[in-house]
């Protein structure tokens, strides 16, 4: 089918777009040279259907009613298995809604994206089904991703299983929950300005965001390549481990990842043996103006727990923990806005796999639905569109210049201190608000956890204890690469409590 020819309408458009004025002439000459390279396009058309284009694969999905889906955390269940055997053999994951499953319907929370059906799964679903796991279906998550709450989704809000009238967090909202009520055994979550630490540090589960680049975010909507990343939500981090040696390493199609990556066993580090490690504990992470005074002194008491198994515990600060915060809103902004909105799902510009179909769906999508989008996806947007335009995307630049100070300042930290702990949250979950265009309730929890996916320092939040009856998180964050001291010092906590609690049933 041939691609749509412009019309002397869409050459004045992007004539005003651009500021540029033409005559007479010039409108009739780029309209004539417009159409002209429109044959190309025409070409890779039949290219692409000849090559390139897979059908999707035909798998049962259905949309669970109310009463079958009481936390609003899934968005369709599934029961999708290969017929492999591996190290998750019936072990049931939920993977959150920006990630692709072939076959399977797609929201990102969002009306924008509602209505499409990827036909590739992403590599972590390609690599799930590979080890043995059933896909149990696809979490809801925040609208686009943009909440640190879990009442922005188009679906409706996601409730906390530990007291269904609060949040649960976001932006990987219904996979926290559902692992938390013991809904599926392990689930996956993208992350970008701590959105799989958020929540799981407010349902009592572990999350952990790896080493950026380490798992590849192929197959998955982005918001900014340099912040994304996905990651394992789970009971334990025995489990967080096991699902981290499935999903790590390079699959050469995400630009994200370095060229090469050793493989690794991370269950085969869990050896316990923390003796002589440093901890740190983060002095910027602590008494925040929203910080809840119960919250740091209940991570102040478990970090000092490490001491019974033979680590020294002292204090650092890092000055570049506020600076780092202030780039991610930056990046989450016109980064947000450049490649996800504007970029229409997957922006332009880089190597790696496209999906052709989402970016078509997504761009009629958000504009036929804009007035449905959050609250918070709207003043985001009108942010990066005034950063970007306004300003001409030069405080973006700014902000990349100085990641690499930001970085150092975190690894000369991590050259004193093994690891270094704060709380994954201020304060625990909040009462979901009745007013869902709140900007407020949407952000504010991402203090301590978004500039670790500035610099991609890889951590983790674990349930440090109970706060009031509610859970509260740990984040325990380490070196570039270094994942299996992470995950082998939170095991090691895991151990010192005795296990973690679990939301009442």
């Amino acid at each position: 089918m041939a691609v749509p020819r412009p019309s002397m309408s869409d050459i004045d458009s992007a004539a005003e777009h651009f500021g540029f004025h033409l005559d007479a002439d010039g409108r009739q000459s780029a309209l004539g040279f417009v159409q002209q390279m429109l044959d190309t396009y025409d070409v890779i058309d039949k290219l692409y259907d000849e090559v390139a284009r897979t059908p999707a694969p035909d798998r049962a999905y259905r949309f669970p009613a109310v009463d079958e889906n009481p936390l609003g955390a899934w968005y369709v269940t599934t029961e999708i298995r290969s017929d492999g055997d591996g190290p998750l053999s019936g072990r049931r994951v939920a993977v959150k809604d920006n990630i692709a499953v072939a076959g399977v319907p797609m929201m990102n929370g969002s009306r924008a994206v509602e209505g499409f059906i990827p036909d590739r799964d992403a590599t972590v679903v390609e690599r799930l089904l590979a080890a043995g796991a059933t896909i149990a279906g696809k979490s809801v998550c925040e609208d686009l991703c943009y909440s640190g709450s879990s009442f922005t989704s188009a679906s409706g809000p996601v409730r906390n299983p530990w007291d269904t009238t609060r949040e649960t967090g976001g932006s990987s909202s219904g996979s926290a929950a559902l692992v938390a009520a013991d809904a599926v055994d392990l689930a996956i979550g993208a992350d970008q300005a701590g959105s799989i630490r958020i929540p799981a540090s407010l349902c009592g589960i572990v999350g952990f965001k790896p080493t950026h680049g380490l798992v590849p975010y192929t197959g998955a909507i982005p918001l900014d390549r340099t912040i994304d990343h996905l990651g394992p939500m789970t009971r334990t981090v025995s489990d967080a481990a096991l699902l981290l040696t499935v999903l790590a390493g390079t699959d050469g199609w995400d630009p994200r990842q370095p060229s090469e990556l050793p493989s690794s066993d991370y269950s085969a580090a869990l050896t316990g043996d923390v003796a002589g490690l440093r901890v740190g504990l983060l002095t910027e992470g602590f008494g925040h103006r929203r910080s809840q005074p119960e919250v740091d002194e209940l991570v102040r008491a478990a970090a000092h727990r490490f001491t019974e198994i033979g680590c020294s515990i002292g204090e650092i600060s890092v000055p570049w923990h506020g600076g780092a915060l202030a780039l991610s809103a930056v990046f989450c902004t016109e980064g947000g806005v450049y490649q996800m909105l504007e970029g229409n799902g997957n922006g332009l510009g880089t190597e790696g796999r496209y999906d052709p179909d989402l970016m078509a769906h997504f761009a009629t999508q958000r504009r036929t639905h804009a007035d449905q989008l959050s609250a918070i996806v709207k003043a985001t947007a009108a942010a990066g569109y005034y950063g970007l335009n306004a300003l001409g995307g030069s405080y973006y630049a700014k902000a990349r210049n100085l990641v690499p100070h930001a970085r150092a300042a975190y690894d000369d930290a991590l050259a004193r201190y093994d690891v270094l702990v704060m709380p994954a949250t201020p304060a625990t979950a909040q009462p979901l608000p009745e007013d869902v265009t709140s900007l407020y309730a949407a952000v504010g929890k991402a203090a301590n956890t978004a500039p670790l996916n500035v610099t991609g320092h890889p951590a983790i939040s674990v349930p440090a204890g109970l706060v009031d009856g509610l859970p509260a998180g740990m984040m325990i964050v380490g070196k570039r690469f270094d994942d299996a001291t992470v995950l082998n010092v939170a095991h090691a906590f895991e151990s010192l409590c005795g296990g973690f609690p679990s939301a009442p049933k």
